[in-house]
This record gives C-alpha cells, structure tokens and sequence, in this order.
C-alpha cells in the first residue's frame, strides 16, 4: 500500500495519516488472532488433557505461563509502539503466533507444550488489543472512540466465530491436528494483513502543553487515581477471564455437551459485540468513574447468576450473553482508560503499565480457576467468589477519579 492510499485526518494536533485499510485489517486479525490463540483452548483443553494424559491444571498452568509473559512483554512493546507505530510489532507478532501454535501442536512432552505456550504469550502482546489500541489512538486522533468501537465490536466476534468452528474441527480430527489447521488460518489472515495495512507514517505524538506536565509520564505512574484503577482493573480482569476459562466446564458439569458448551461461549463473544455497540452511548451519558464503578459489579451480578442457576441451558445461554455484553463495555472502557484521564501523549507507555497487572491476574485465571473450583468443590463455588471479587473491584475504581486538567 502507498501513502498516497491514506486518509490525511486534522484533529487539535495537526495532520494524521490515517490509513485506509488499518481498521478493516485490524478487525479482520482481531477476530483471528483472539478467535485461534486465545479462544480455541477452553474448547480443546478436555481433549489435550485426555489424549495426552496430562492433568488440567498443568495445561491451563501452561496457557497462564502465556498469559503471563503477554503481560510482562506488553510494557517493552507499549514504549516500541510509542516511538515506532504497529507495522512491524503486529507482522512480527503474526509470525510467532504461527511459530507458537506448530510447536504446541507438535509437542511430544509437556514441555514443548509449555514452551510453545510461553512463545505464544510474546505474540499476544505483540498482536493482541494493546498494539491495535495504540495504532488507532494515534492514527484516529479525535476520532479514535469510533475506531476503537469498531475494531471490538469485531473482536467480539472471536469466540463467536473460533469456538463452534474450532469444536467441529475436534469433531473430525485429532487436537494436534485442529491446531494445524488454526495456524495456517491464522497464517493466511493476519501475517499480510499486518505487513500490507499499516504501512502508513506513524505520527509524532500530540504535544503536551506546559501546565499538563505534571499529569504525564512517571507522575502518572506514582498517582494514587492510576495505582487504584490498576487494582481495580486487576482484580475485575481476573474475575472476567476466569469466568471465561471456566464457563465451559461449568456447563459440562451441569449435564451439557462439550459441542453444547463451545456454542454458549460463543454466544458470549456475541454478546461482547452487543456490549460495544452500546458503549458509545453509555459514554455520552455517563463519566468514566460512574462508568467503571457500574460496569465492573455488572459483571459480577451476570457471575452470580451462572453460579447459583444450574439450568435449562437456554436459560445459562442467555446469562452467557448478557455476561459478554458487559465484558464487551469493560474492554473499551480498559482501551480509553488512559485518554480518558491522561490523555493520548504516553499512550503506549501508560495502558502497558495499566494493563500489565490486570494481564498478569488474567494470566493466572485459567490456572487459579481450577485449582480453586477443586479447593471450593466446583464450578458453582467458583463463579461465586468471582463475583466478590468483581464487587471489591468497583469499590476500587471510585477513587479512580480522572485529573480535571489532563492533557489533550
């Protein structure tokens, strides 16, 4: 793509180029990428550990391991994104993610497995909502809401997609043989699409006026507003990935079949899509504290009722969605978190600070999920405490209040 097939866009901070084909390509990889790396495992995990005789735990330690080092990595990439722009972190990232899901699929021991699971946490980070994040903040400058809008509605369509289609690939084939078939996939989608749409210049970053420079870089960091909705995001991100990890085995406790499991997760992402569309609204109607403190013990109310309501499926389903829809706020209220109150000059450094602990608590959901639902006799108990957790986030977030005077 030449530059001359980009959009030139004037906000507050001067001219932008804002490629054309960025946010098709982005929604196009979001799907893709979540949809393979992130969401085939909770479906293919039951078949990992029974074909191979691993237990449960030791696989979801080695999806958290992946987890975990996204988290760490997303810090380094966040600054590299600052200065440089996507095009290379996201191609790259593409590249590992391929690389990553062959060595899960051809591990003959443990350890490959777990090492190919740390490899696809580097290419998480590198390609995941982080760098897509940051691209569109500062390519789509003022604009960016609607971008950002756009580009989760679609990546709540992951699950959607990759769950059912990744339980009939388990239907016909072995699970080696269905990561096999996702790498290649994902190989197609995401590898070009990164290299050929984000070719555009990256922009130099908004400047600051004088009188913000006390709200920007590690003043940020230090702030008592930034270190508590780090917590609350922490601890609402556990709770959030965990109810996703552990939805499936919840419904197969309950009498459902694996395939039946795998369509209500996916009914879930659509419901992530549902949540998005509503959020720009929600915006306009609401500030960022009222927005964070409502949305985080939502999701724990939708957490409660998965607990304490043991059927008819149709009935899980619906909670299900309603559980994605909020999801689906949370994860543009996480991707505005810092423009909203900071923002957009240290974007890149800031939301990698912001969204590290949270990735790390996500990280050790999958693990920490089933060594507690064992230690409080099962799914049930689980989804309950969850929801505690859900409600000491949004205690949290109150004090998350956004400086008056932030930088544009």
């Amino acid at each position: 793509m030449q530059h001359t097939q980009a959009d030139a866009a004037v906000t507050g901070t001067g001219v932008r180029s804002r490629p054309r084909a960025a946010l098709p390509a982005l929604c196009a990889t979001q799907i893709t990428s979540w949809g393979i790396v992130y969401y085939a495992f909770p479906v293919l995990n039951s078949r990992i550990t029974t074909q191979t005789g691993w237990s449960p735990a030791t696989t979801a330690a080695a999806f958290s391991g992946a987890l975990l080092v996204s988290a760490l990595a997303g810090i380094s990439i966040g600054r590299i994104l600052d200065r440089r722009g996507p095009r290379a972190v996201m191609t790259a990232g593409s590249v590992l993610a391929v690389l990553a899901l062959l060595t899960i699929a051809w591990a003959p021991n443990l350890a490959v497995f777990t090492a190919g699971w740390l490899l696809a946490g580097v290419a998480m980070a590198a390609t995941f909502y982080h760098p897509a994040f940051a691209a569109l903040t500062r390519w789509w400058g003022e604009d960016r809401v609607r971008a950002l809008t756009i580009v989760t509605l679609a990546g709540g369509l992951a699950s959607t997609v990759f769950a059912p289609l990744t339980a009939a690939l388990a239907e016909h084939f072995s699970w080696r043989t269905t990561y096999l078939i996702l790498a290649a996939v994902l190989a197609l989608v995401t590898i070009p699409a990164h290299a050929l749409a984000l070719r555009a210049p990256w922009p130099p970053a908004p400047a600051v006026h004088p009188r913000h420079a006390i709200t920007t870089g590690r003043a940020v960091e230090r702030s008592c507003p930034f270190l508590l909705l780090a917590a609350a995001l922490t601890l609402s991100g556990f709770a959030m990935y965990a109810v996703v990890m552990g939805l499936v085995p919840l419904l197969t406790e309950r009498g459902a079949t694996a395939t039946e499991a795998a369509w209500v997760l996916g009914l879930g992402g659509a419901g992530q899509t549902l949540g998005r569309t509503l959020h720009a609204t929600l915006a306009r109607r609401t500030g960022v504290t009222a927005r964070t403190a409502a949305l985080i013990p939502a999701g724990g109310a939708t957490t409660t009722a998965l607990a304490l309501i043991p059927n008819p499926l149709p009935l899980l389903a619906l909670f299900a969605v309603l559980a994605g829809t909020v999801r689906g706020n949370l994860t543009l209220l996480q991707a505005t978190a810092v423009t909203d109150r900071w923002g957009t000059t240290h974007y890149g450094r800031l939301s990698g600070l912001l969204s590290a602990p949270a990735s790390i608590a996500a990280a050790l959901a999958p693990f920490a999920g089933v060594g507690l639902a064992g230690l409080l006799g099962g799914y049930p108990a689980l989804f309950l405490l969850l929801a505690v957790f859900s409600l000491a986030a949004a205690a949290l977030s109150l004090g998350a209040a956004p400086s008056r005077n932030r930088p544009a």
